[in-house]
């Protein structure tokens, strides 16, 4: 696998050695795509999900020690990194339908399922769509579309963050595709560039695993699709019910008050946490209290 330049990266099955828990790279063809997940570690079955612009290397300072508790899953999403990247089916009831298939493809009857993102959005579809897979779900920082988010504000005021441009952006038909080919690297080191508090807490190596996973215009056109889904997941959004398993929220500085109002509405057990130190992304930011935070939730 290369990044732009020729720049050569390791391949899924390399990074997968290179971690402490037996991890490997493995595929299943489940519900008419192929994903792709690394697996390792031993016990009861958690499924985590990673979210734009990264893959399921995002997982990859916390899988260690969740690896010692459980048999922990860090799946490419449809349209991401080692997955397919089909046509269509990028809303977030059939990217949970994906999750479903793969569990049923591990022989489990019900997982733990975590997700950062866009994953957080299909962890949440999962537990809204297949209560009886779902034992325990946590979400971090970023909540399902609904329709609060037609009214998200093109501009942030002074000192209250960056407006989410990419979110608008990338549901932009075909000019993503022509624009961020040849340039992922740029991209992704503006986005962690605005939302990283060190910069080295995500490196060179993990930004060229992320470049090559999108700096193409197939997979650009295929992780947009996450975005241009939007208005169907606001839609299928109004039809679920209350969630039934024990969800927790993670947020950050800028997303834990929001979490603390939004989410009991929207579950029946709900425990909200605080990455403070974090700006958006938790795993790689606050490893060591992520995985603290899920051990003790998933126990």
């Amino acid at each position: 696998m290369t990044a732009e330049h020729g720049q050569a990266v390791p391949t899924d099955e390399e990074l997968a050695r290179s971690l402490p828990g037996g991890f490997t790279s493995r595929h299943a063809e489940v519900n008419g795509t192929r994903l792709h997940y690394v697996e390792g570690g031993g016990g009861e079955p958690l499924v985590l999900l990673p979210g734009y612009p990264q893959t399921w290397w995002a997982w990859h300072k916390v899988l260690p020690a969740l690896a010692e508790r459980f048999r922990v899953f860090a799946v490419d999403l449809r349209g991401m990194g080692g997955s397919d990247r089909p046509e269509g089916g990028y809303d977030k009831k059939t990217m949970a339908a994906d999750i479903a298939a793969l569990v049923g493809h591990l022989g489990y009857e019900d997982v733990n399922i975590a997700g950062h993102d866009m994953g957080s959005m299909v962890a949440f579809s999962f537990a809204a769509n297949h209560p009886k897979l779902t034992r325990k779900v946590a979400m971090m920082d970023t909540p399902h579309p609904d329709e609060s988010y037609y009214g998200l504000k093109l501009l942030a005021r002074p000192g209250t963050g960056i407006s989410r441009w990419w979110w608008s952006f990338n549901q932009a038909l075909d000019l993503p595709e022509v624009l961020y080919a040849g340039h992922m690297r740029q991209v992704i080191d503006w986005l962690f560039g605005h939302a990283l508090a060190d910069q080295s807490l995500v490196g060179d190596l993990d930004r060229a695993v992320y470049a090559a996973a999108y700096d193409t215009p197939d997979r650009i056109r295929a992780a947009c699709g996450w975005y241009r889904a939007y208005p169907q997941d606001i839609e299928d959004r109004k039809t679920y019910g209350t969630i039934t398993a024990p969800l927790l929220g993670i947020g950050s500085r800028h997303t834990y008050e929001y979490f603390q109002h939004l989410l009991p509405t929207l579950a029946e057990d709900v425990r909200v946490e605080r990455a403070a130190d974090s700006v958006h992304y938790f795993p790689e930011e606050e490893p060591e209290l992520i995985a603290r935070y899920l051990l003790e939730f998933f126990a």
